[in-house]
């Protein structure tokens, strides 16, 4: 099935905590967002569960009249279970080594398997809000994006489109 599907990094928000809001400035994103998506046939909307990634597409949804659906499969990459001050190297390591799980953390893999999971079963038309590295590890999955490269350029929001046609994607950054 030919389909295009539309990856979002969230807007700008006030933390990483779950129940981080988003910003001022974030809302302004979040508006602008609405506006960017008014006419790209938007027909399913699917956010992580925290609040940023939700607050970045509820104007998209409100303005289109659609639900958003909740997938726990798009959560924020977690890790390790306590704050580092070298996470950019221990990120690295789990990039390099996708398997790697640190302490009460998720291997990359286990992510970007979850990701590719959602992208697979999505409809045409549906919009995937989620977290930096989340995205970036289903882009590694797909065209082998160099993530810390790639990762350290992707703005608040982000956007990438994904089209599928004949089981082979293409990706487009169309936003950013």
């Amino acid at each position: 099935m030919d389909k295009t599907v539309y990856l979002v990094r969230h807007c700008h928000a006030e933390g990483e905590e779950l129940h981080a809001e988003l910003t001022e400035e974030g809302k302004e994103q979040a508006a602008m967002l609405m506006r960017f998506f008014q006419n790209l046939n938007i027909r399913h909307i699917i956010s992580s569960p925290f609040t940023r990634a939700i607050q970045t597409l509820k104007p998209t949804a409100d303005s289109l009249n659609l639900k958003i659906e909740i997938d726990e499969r798009l959560t924020e990459h977690k890790l390790i279970s306590k704050n580092l001050n070298d996470w950019l190297v221990r990120l690295e390591e789990t990039v390099q080594d996708k398997d790697l799980k640190m302490e009460s953390g998720v291997s990359s893999s286990e992510v970007a398997k979850r990701g590719m999971e959602l992208l697979e079963a999505a409809n045409d038309g549906t919009v995937l809000a989620t977290h930096r590295n989340t995205l970036a590890l289903i882009l590694m999955r797909i065209n082998g994006m160099q993530v810390l490269k790639d990762w350290a350029v992707m703005s608040q929001p982000d956007v990438y489109e994904v089209k599928v046609k004949d089981d082979i994607y293409s990706i487009k950054r169309i936003w950013g």
